[in-house]
Protein backbone atom coordinates (compact mmCIF):
# COMPACT_ATOMS: atom_id res chain seq x y z
CA UNK A 1 0.00 0.00 0.00
CA UNK A 2 1.75 3.19 -1.14
CA UNK A 3 1.94 6.25 1.09
CA UNK A 4 -0.79 8.66 -0.03
CA UNK A 5 0.03 11.74 2.01
CA UNK A 6 -2.26 14.76 1.79
CA UNK A 7 -0.23 17.82 0.76
CA UNK A 8 -3.00 20.39 1.28
CA UNK A 9 -4.57 19.97 4.70
CA UNK A 10 -7.35 21.79 6.49
CA UNK A 11 -7.64 21.93 10.26
CA UNK A 12 -10.98 21.69 12.05
CA UNK A 13 -11.10 22.96 15.63
CA UNK A 14 -13.75 21.29 17.80
CA UNK A 15 -14.20 24.21 20.19
CA UNK A 16 -16.10 22.94 23.23
CA UNK A 17 -18.16 19.76 22.67
CA UNK A 18 -20.89 18.51 24.99
CA UNK A 19 -18.87 16.32 27.33
CA UNK A 20 -18.46 16.90 31.06
CA UNK A 21 -15.22 18.84 30.65
CA UNK A 22 -16.46 22.26 31.74
CA UNK A 23 -15.04 21.89 35.27
CA UNK A 24 -11.81 20.16 34.27
CA UNK A 25 -10.25 23.17 32.55
CA UNK A 26 -10.94 26.91 32.80
CA UNK A 27 -10.17 27.10 29.09
CA UNK A 28 -13.31 25.18 28.07
CA UNK A 29 -15.65 27.92 26.84
CA UNK A 30 -19.23 28.08 28.15
CA UNK A 31 -20.98 31.30 27.16
CA UNK A 32 -21.68 32.21 23.54
CA UNK A 33 -19.07 34.98 23.74
CA UNK A 34 -16.45 32.61 25.15
CA UNK A 35 -17.22 29.97 22.52
CA UNK A 36 -17.12 32.50 19.69
CA UNK A 37 -13.93 34.14 20.99
CA UNK A 38 -12.22 30.76 21.29
CA UNK A 39 -13.34 29.83 17.76
CA UNK A 40 -12.05 33.14 16.41
CA UNK A 41 -8.69 32.64 18.14
CA UNK A 42 -8.50 29.13 16.65
CA UNK A 43 -9.19 30.56 13.19
CA UNK A 44 -6.44 33.12 13.64
CA UNK A 45 -4.11 30.26 14.61
CA UNK A 46 -4.84 28.38 11.38
CA UNK A 47 -8.14 26.52 11.72
CA UNK A 48 -10.15 26.72 8.49
CA UNK A 49 -13.22 25.15 10.12
CA UNK A 50 -14.68 25.57 13.61
CA UNK A 51 -17.00 22.86 14.93
CA UNK A 52 -19.34 24.31 17.54
CA UNK A 53 -21.64 23.05 20.26
CA UNK A 54 -23.30 25.38 22.77
CA UNK A 55 -23.49 25.15 26.54
CA UNK A 56 -25.59 26.66 29.30
CA UNK A 57 -23.65 29.83 30.13
CA UNK A 58 -24.08 29.34 33.89
CA UNK A 59 -23.55 25.61 34.38
CA UNK A 60 -21.56 24.63 31.31
CA UNK A 61 -24.01 21.78 30.64
CA UNK A 62 -24.72 20.92 26.98
CA UNK A 63 -27.60 22.86 25.45
CA UNK A 64 -29.74 22.92 22.30
CA UNK A 65 -31.03 26.50 22.69
CA UNK A 66 -31.48 28.26 19.35
CA UNK A 67 -30.63 31.68 20.79
CA UNK A 68 -27.25 30.42 21.99
CA UNK A 69 -26.41 28.97 18.57
CA UNK A 70 -27.50 32.19 16.89
CA UNK A 71 -25.37 34.33 19.19
CA UNK A 72 -22.30 32.13 18.65
CA UNK A 73 -22.65 32.12 14.87
CA UNK A 74 -23.44 35.85 14.68
CA UNK A 75 -20.36 36.67 16.74
CA UNK A 76 -18.12 34.49 14.57
CA UNK A 77 -19.57 35.91 11.36
CA UNK A 78 -19.07 39.46 12.63
CA UNK A 79 -15.39 38.84 13.38
CA UNK A 80 -12.64 40.11 11.10
CA UNK A 81 -11.25 36.60 10.54
CA UNK A 82 -12.90 34.28 8.00
CA UNK A 83 -13.71 30.67 8.98
CA UNK A 84 -16.04 27.87 7.86
CA UNK A 85 -18.88 27.24 10.34
CA UNK A 86 -19.63 23.64 11.32
CA UNK A 87 -22.45 23.11 13.84
CA UNK A 88 -23.19 19.87 15.63
CA UNK A 89 -26.50 18.14 14.95
CA UNK A 90 -25.71 15.33 17.35
CA UNK A 91 -27.84 16.53 20.25
CA UNK A 92 -31.26 15.04 20.94
CA UNK A 93 -30.52 11.35 20.43
CA UNK A 94 -29.50 10.38 23.96
CA UNK A 95 -31.02 7.52 25.95
CA UNK A 96 -29.93 6.74 29.50
CA UNK A 97 -31.59 3.54 30.64
CA UNK A 98 -32.66 2.96 34.22
CA UNK A 99 -30.38 -0.03 34.76
CA UNK A 100 -29.89 -3.64 33.79
CA UNK A 101 -32.89 -4.96 35.75
CA UNK A 102 -35.25 -2.04 35.10
CA UNK A 103 -34.23 -0.22 31.91
CA UNK A 104 -37.54 1.66 31.74
CA UNK A 105 -38.41 4.34 32.56
CA UNK A 106 -35.29 6.06 31.29
CA UNK A 107 -33.50 8.39 33.70
CA UNK A 108 -31.92 11.84 33.86
CA UNK A 109 -29.73 12.55 30.86
CA UNK A 110 -32.19 11.16 28.34
CA UNK A 111 -32.82 13.71 25.59
CA UNK A 112 -34.81 12.35 22.66
CA UNK A 113 -36.39 14.71 20.14
CA UNK A 114 -37.60 14.56 16.55
CA UNK A 115 -35.60 15.08 13.38
CA UNK A 116 -36.94 18.58 12.67
CA UNK A 117 -36.02 19.80 16.16
CA UNK A 118 -32.57 18.21 15.91
CA UNK A 119 -31.90 20.28 12.79
CA UNK A 120 -33.74 23.46 13.86
CA UNK A 121 -30.59 25.40 14.76
CA UNK A 122 -29.03 24.43 11.42
CA UNK A 123 -32.04 25.85 9.58
CA UNK A 124 -31.86 28.96 11.76
CA UNK A 125 -28.13 29.67 11.41
CA UNK A 126 -27.31 28.17 7.96
CA UNK A 127 -23.70 27.12 8.58
CA UNK A 128 -21.69 25.71 5.69
CA UNK A 129 -21.39 22.31 7.44
CA UNK A 130 -23.26 20.39 10.14
CA UNK A 131 -22.53 16.96 11.58
CA UNK A 132 -24.49 13.76 11.04
CA UNK A 133 -23.60 10.98 13.51
CA UNK A 134 -24.09 8.03 11.22
CA UNK A 135 -25.08 5.26 13.63
CA UNK A 136 -26.28 4.14 17.04
CA UNK A 137 -23.60 3.23 19.58
CA UNK A 138 -22.91 2.23 23.17
CA UNK A 139 -21.16 5.42 24.25
CA UNK A 140 -18.79 5.17 27.22
CA UNK A 141 -21.17 5.10 30.20
CA UNK A 142 -22.83 1.87 31.34
CA UNK A 143 -26.44 2.67 30.46
CA UNK A 144 -26.08 5.45 27.84
CA UNK A 145 -26.78 4.85 24.16
CA UNK A 146 -26.21 7.41 21.39
CA UNK A 147 -29.24 6.79 19.19
CA UNK A 148 -29.35 7.47 15.45
CA UNK A 149 -31.70 5.07 13.70
CA UNK A 150 -31.69 4.65 9.90
CA UNK A 151 -35.06 6.39 9.71
CA UNK A 152 -33.80 9.35 11.76
CA UNK A 153 -30.65 9.63 9.64
CA UNK A 154 -32.62 9.59 6.40
CA UNK A 155 -34.93 12.33 7.69
CA UNK A 156 -32.12 14.51 9.04
CA UNK A 157 -29.91 13.92 6.01
CA UNK A 158 -32.68 15.00 3.63
CA UNK A 159 -33.29 18.15 5.66
CA UNK A 160 -29.59 19.05 5.59
CA UNK A 161 -29.40 18.44 1.84
CA UNK A 162 -32.50 20.56 1.21
CA UNK A 163 -31.06 23.36 3.35
CA UNK A 164 -27.89 23.37 1.27
CA UNK A 165 -25.76 22.57 4.34
CA UNK A 166 -23.10 19.91 3.77
CA UNK A 167 -23.26 17.06 6.28
CA UNK A 168 -20.00 16.04 7.90
CA UNK A 169 -20.59 12.33 8.45
CA UNK A 170 -19.32 11.33 11.89
CA UNK A 171 -18.15 7.71 11.63
CA UNK A 172 -17.40 6.09 14.97
CA UNK A 173 -17.02 2.60 13.49
CA UNK A 174 -16.85 0.81 10.14
CA UNK A 175 -20.59 0.13 10.01
CA UNK A 176 -21.24 3.87 10.17
CA UNK A 177 -19.22 4.30 6.98
CA UNK A 178 -21.13 1.44 5.39
CA UNK A 179 -24.44 3.16 6.07
CA UNK A 180 -23.10 6.56 5.00
CA UNK A 181 -22.31 5.11 1.59
CA UNK A 182 -25.87 3.80 1.40
CA UNK A 183 -27.24 7.28 2.18
CA UNK A 184 -25.27 8.69 -0.76
CA UNK A 185 -26.33 5.78 -3.01
CA UNK A 186 -29.98 6.41 -2.10
CA UNK A 187 -29.66 10.12 -2.89
CA UNK A 188 -30.29 11.24 0.69
CA UNK A 189 -26.84 12.85 0.81
CA UNK A 190 -25.01 14.35 -2.11
CA UNK A 191 -21.68 12.90 -3.16
CA UNK A 192 -18.80 13.24 -2.89
CA UNK A 193 -19.30 13.28 0.86
CA UNK A 194 -17.33 14.66 3.79
CA UNK A 195 -16.54 12.28 6.65
CA UNK A 196 -14.91 12.57 10.06
CA UNK A 197 -13.25 9.38 11.37
CA UNK A 198 -13.75 9.39 15.14
CA UNK A 199 -11.09 7.17 16.70
CA UNK A 200 -10.88 5.84 20.23
CA UNK A 201 -14.35 6.85 21.44
CA UNK A 202 -15.64 4.11 23.77
CA UNK A 203 -17.14 1.86 22.41
CA UNK A 204 -16.60 2.59 18.77
CA UNK A 205 -13.49 2.09 16.67
CA UNK A 206 -10.35 1.73 18.83
CA UNK A 207 -7.55 4.14 18.01
CA UNK A 208 -4.96 1.60 16.83
CA UNK A 209 -3.50 2.11 13.36
CA UNK A 210 -4.85 -1.15 11.94
CA UNK A 211 -8.42 -0.08 12.72
CA UNK A 212 -7.72 3.44 11.49
CA UNK A 213 -6.49 2.16 8.14
CA UNK A 214 -9.51 -0.14 7.90
CA UNK A 215 -11.65 2.99 8.28
CA UNK A 216 -9.57 4.96 5.76
CA UNK A 217 -9.74 2.12 3.23
CA UNK A 218 -13.54 2.15 3.47
CA UNK A 219 -13.78 5.84 2.54
CA UNK A 220 -14.59 6.19 -1.20
CA UNK A 221 -11.73 7.68 -3.22
CA UNK A 222 -13.66 10.82 -4.17
CA UNK A 223 -14.77 11.62 -0.60
CA UNK A 224 -12.89 13.99 1.71
CA UNK A 225 -12.02 12.70 5.16
CA UNK A 226 -10.61 14.04 8.38
CA UNK A 227 -9.77 12.19 11.59
CA UNK A 228 -9.16 12.72 15.28
CA UNK A 229 -8.08 10.82 18.38
CA UNK A 230 -8.87 11.61 22.00
CA UNK A 231 -6.61 12.89 24.74
CA UNK A 232 -2.94 12.11 24.24
CA UNK A 233 -3.80 10.49 20.89
CA UNK A 234 -4.90 13.83 19.45
CA UNK A 235 -1.55 15.00 18.09
CA UNK A 236 -0.39 11.57 16.85
CA UNK A 237 -3.60 11.44 14.80
CA UNK A 238 -2.73 14.77 13.19
CA UNK A 239 0.30 13.06 11.64
CA UNK A 240 -1.49 9.76 11.01
CA UNK A 241 -4.38 11.37 9.16
CA UNK A 242 -2.16 13.52 6.96
CA UNK A 243 0.03 10.53 6.08
CA UNK A 244 -3.09 8.50 5.22
CA UNK A 245 -4.37 11.22 2.88
CA UNK A 246 -6.74 13.06 5.19
CA UNK A 247 -7.29 16.28 7.10
CA UNK A 248 -7.17 16.87 10.85
CA UNK A 249 -9.30 17.84 13.80
CA UNK A 250 -8.04 19.12 17.14
CA UNK A 251 -9.65 21.09 19.96
CA UNK A 252 -10.89 21.06 23.52
CA UNK A 253 -13.86 18.84 22.68
CA UNK A 254 -11.42 15.94 22.31
CA UNK A 255 -8.40 16.85 24.43
CA UNK A 256 -7.69 19.33 27.22
CA UNK A 257 -3.89 19.09 27.41
CA UNK A 258 -1.08 20.70 25.45
CA UNK A 259 1.57 18.70 27.29
CA UNK A 260 1.56 16.55 30.40
CA UNK A 261 0.20 18.75 33.18
CA UNK A 262 -0.26 21.76 30.86
CA UNK A 263 -3.82 22.79 30.03
CA UNK A 264 -4.33 23.85 26.41
CA UNK A 265 -6.35 26.50 24.65
CA UNK A 266 -7.95 25.82 21.30
CA UNK A 267 -5.54 28.21 19.58
CA UNK A 268 -2.53 26.40 21.07
CA UNK A 269 -3.80 23.04 19.84
CA UNK A 270 -4.35 24.45 16.37
CA UNK A 271 -0.89 26.02 16.34
CA UNK A 272 0.73 22.71 17.30
CA UNK A 273 -1.27 20.82 14.67
CA UNK A 274 -0.28 23.36 12.02
CA UNK A 275 3.37 22.95 12.96
CA UNK A 276 3.13 19.17 12.67
CA UNK A 277 1.45 19.42 9.26
CA UNK A 278 4.06 21.82 7.95
CA UNK A 279 6.95 19.76 9.34
CA UNK A 280 5.60 16.81 7.36
CA UNK A 281 5.96 18.91 4.21
CA UNK A 282 2.26 19.68 3.73
CA UNK A 283 0.51 23.05 3.53
CA UNK A 284 -2.29 24.23 5.81
CA UNK A 285 -5.11 25.61 3.67
CA UNK A 286 -7.59 28.31 4.61
CA UNK A 287 -11.38 28.66 4.60
CA UNK A 288 -11.71 29.93 1.03
CA UNK A 289 -9.81 26.91 -0.27
CA UNK A 290 -11.93 24.59 1.87
CA UNK A 291 -15.12 26.09 0.45
CA UNK A 292 -13.80 25.58 -3.08
CA UNK A 293 -12.68 22.03 -2.31
CA UNK A 294 -15.96 20.96 -0.70
CA UNK A 295 -18.39 23.04 -2.78
CA UNK A 296 -19.56 25.12 0.18
CA UNK A 297 -21.45 28.40 0.04
CA UNK A 298 -21.02 31.03 2.73
CA UNK A 299 -24.49 32.42 3.44
CA UNK A 300 -26.21 34.92 5.67
CA UNK A 301 -28.43 33.45 8.39
CA UNK A 302 -32.22 33.65 8.45
CA UNK A 303 -33.42 37.10 9.59
CA UNK A 304 -36.43 37.74 11.75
Amino acid sequence: MPLAMNREVFITCAVTGSGATQDRSPNVPRSPKQIADSAIDAAKAGAAVVHCHVRDPDTGAPSRRLDLYREVTDRIRDAEVDVVLNLTAGMGGDIVFGGVEAPFPTVQGTDMIGATERVAHVAECLPEICTLDCGTMNFAEADYVMTNTPGMLVAMGRMMTELGVKPEIEAFDTGHLWYAKQLVKDGVLDGPALVQLCMGVPWGAPDDLNTFMAMVNNVPDDWTFSAFGLGRSQMPYVAASVLAGGNVRVGLEDNLMLDRGVLATNAQLVERAAGTIENLGARVIGPAEVRAKLGLTKRAPVTA
